[in-house]
């Protein structure tokens, strides 16, 4: 086996473990929702590490130069993302939540809109962004994270999620950005 065939094998297994540390949850937050609770895995130390670890590791040496992550699970994870990439994170918010002056991104729900804002002058224009959940399901909030970013004038290097729920299509909300899920359902 080679070292590239060893290291790829270790993944497979470390996400395998990443799964068995994520609770399903029938029926929550509304009948016939199947909710994956991340709060084990986050309370296991050697398994929060492995999430961050898979999280960041295909963007070691791509020159992102901020992470930027969605209240609030995205802050868990898009924060420590920066940090094993030494570089900033920027916070994306609900309205109202960010003093000064902020870009706001209004997106579709199913029934109805939502909103989410940054700062104005949180990116530089050109920076290479990583744009940082926990979750990647229909796509709205992270298409406005990314929405956001382009707006500021930097650039979208990726989307990187722990957990994908593949069957609901989210990618498409994003754009033609590279997306790389951990874990996929």
């Amino acid at each position: 086996m080679t070292q590239s065939e060893k290291s790829w094998s270790e993944v497979l297994r470390g996400a395998a473990d990443l799964k068995r540390l994520i609770r399903d949850v029938p029926d929550f937050p509304k009948p016939g929702v199947l909710f994956k609770d991340i709060t084990p895995l986050l309370a296991h130390p050697a398994g929060l590490a492995l999430a961050v670890e898979l999280l960041v590791q295909p963007f070691r040496g791509e020159r992102i130069e901020v992470v930027v992550g969605a209240e609030s699970r995205g802050f868990i994870f898009g924060t420590a993302a920066a940090k094993a990439l030494a570089v900033g994170f920027v916070p994306v918010r609900k309205p109202g939540k960010l003093p000064g002056k902020t870009r706001r991104h209004t997106y579709a729900l199913e029934y109805g809109t939502d909103a989410l804002e940054m700062h104005a002058d949180a990116l530089r224009p050109g920076q290479r962004v990583l744009v940082v959940d926990d979750l990647l399901a229909t796509g709205g909030t992270l298409g406005a994270c990314c929405a956001l970013v382009r707006e500021s004038g930097a650039s979208v290097a990726a989307v990187a999620v722990l957990i994908e729920l593949v069957s609901l299509g989210g990618r498409q909300q994003v754009g033609d950005c590279p997306v790389f899920s951990v874990l996929a359902y």
